[in-house]
């Protein structure tokens, strides 16, 4: 397992990707009774992930994700030559179209929100950003006079630029000023120290401790890092917001199947209801292929107001 993380560090893999390698790797073993992957040989891949599809009724995108760790570790861990999987059975993909709100009632669930939870779940809706990211974002990824938020690092090691919202800019604002406080705060008891991404904290050892390098919503607690042993304060984690918005969803009595992350897909199909161009919101969701875009034309499709044949009688 030691290995694995070696070589997920190596390829800058993100930290989530190495987590689900790791767990999958896990699992492979104690499926073939702890013997070692190398004794077990390539022809054990295709029993377990079968095994997931049949017996663990598992979804396409988990049995590809299982699979993809398998193959990870044979061909660059233990550096075996993999080939073609004989005996394969993949679960079919199923394509879905993302649950997405009306303006109206993202207004109602956002009116049942407050404090900083509510101020990251408009974030989120008014730039498009993955829980992730808007968690991880830095006091420098912010300009306020160009009204734009910078993503570093986001899924698929891409950065990108997203709008920041003219109506959260005065909120925002005020919350970098009690961020701010709380670093000069931390400074002051010879803390103050934020993570750096990679081996920046080598390279520039005086910017972990800067105003720039801290997270917009930082966490609560203080840890020491493991390698420096400074007193670190990381980001908030994502289940403040989503623990605060799942709550507010209730409030508001809508049943719709939604999370913070819908905030997101509401984003992407009210800019296309608003005659935003496709490859514009493509820019701003940082998708790699516009195919992933245009499954937001058949919501928007699906939420025109159409008459239907019955009101005509």
């Amino acid at each position: 397992m030691d290995q694995v993380s070696t070589v997920c560090r190596r390829r800058h893999f993100s930290p989530r990707t190495e987590e689900a390698y790791r767990f999958w790797i896990r699992k492979y073993i104690y499926f073939h009774k702890v013997r070692h992957p190398r004794d077990v040989g390539i022809e054990g891949i295709a029993p377990y992930i079968n095994f997931l599809a049949v017996e663990k009724h598992v979804a396409a995108t988990t049995q590809s994700q299982a699979l993809n760790a398998l193959i990870f570790l044979y061909r660059d861990v233990l550096e075996m030559q993999v080939g073609h999987i004989k005996g394969l059975k993949r679960v079919q993909h199923i394509s879905r179209i993302p649950v997405v709100l009306m303006v109206e009632e993202v207004r109602l669930v956002l009116s049942h929100m407050s404090g900083t939870p509510r101020l990251m779940a408009e974030l989120i809706y008014g730039a498009g950003l993955r829980v992730t990211e808007a968690m991880t974002l830095r006091i420098k990824d912010i300009d306020f006079q160009a009204r734009t938020i910078s993503i570093r690092n986001g899924k698929g090691s891409k950065d990108r630029t997203s709008l920041l919202p003219l109506r959260l800019s005065d909120a925002l604002q005020r919350h970098l000023l009690k961020v701010i406080a709380l670093y000069k705060e931390d400074a002051m008891n010879g803390r103050g120290f934020a993570p750096l991404p990679g081996a920046l904290h080598r390279k520039y050892p005086g910017s972990a401790r800067s105003v720039a390098w801290q997270f917009v919503f930082p966490s609560t607690a203080v840890r020491p890092c493991p390698e420096t042993g400074r007193m670190l304060r990381w980001h908030a984690p994502d289940s403040t917001v989503q623990r605060a918005f799942k709550s507010a969803l209730a409030k508001a009595e809508i049943h719709k199947h939604a999370s913070v992350h819908t905030l997101r897909h509401s984003f992407a199909t009210h800019l296309l209801a608003d005659g935003t161009d496709i490859r514009t919101i493509q820019l701003l969701l940082g998708h790699r292929n516009i195919n992933t875009t245009m499954i937001y034309t058949h919501v928007e499709h699906s939420i025109r107001r159409t008459t239907s044949p019955l009101d005509r009688i």
